[in-house]
């Protein structure tokens, strides 16, 4: 019963950040399309918006949730050598957390920078 609970909640959670991916890339495209930042300094202030903040700050972690299912999903599915498979996983989660941080870091000092006049 736990197995299955365990993949209906990782099916779950795939299709949920799937709709926010969907909502938030479209935001993205629609503002970048129509009312694109002018300068670095105007692209700060964007992001150092309260909403947007908050958006991005959830972007990366509910984007590597829904890479991570993926390709666990993937690895567990297609590799079939168990220690080959741990190695694998090892080294995704360790991708995906240092990419977690590298946007977090991004977004934090862009926020800084937004005070502070270039």
């Amino acid at each position: 019963m736990s197995r299955q609970a365990s993949g209906l909640i990782a099916w779950l959670g795939q299709r949920l950040t799937a709709v926010y991916l969907a909502i938030f890339i479209a935001y993205l495209f629609i503002k970048f399309m129509f009312d694109a930042p002018v300068d670095d300094q105007a692209l700060r202030a964007w992001v150092a918006n309260p909403p947007v903040t908050a958006a991005l700050l959830l972007f990366f972690p509910i984007l590597l949730f829904h890479a991570w299912v993926g390709i666990r999903d993937v690895f567990l599915d297609y590799v079939k050598i168990v220690g080959v498979r741990v190695v694998l996983l090892a080294l995704v989660a360790f991708l995906f957390l240092a990419s977690g941080l590298w946007g977090f870091k991004a977004i934090v000092i862009a926020i800084i920078k937004a005070g502070i006049p270039g």
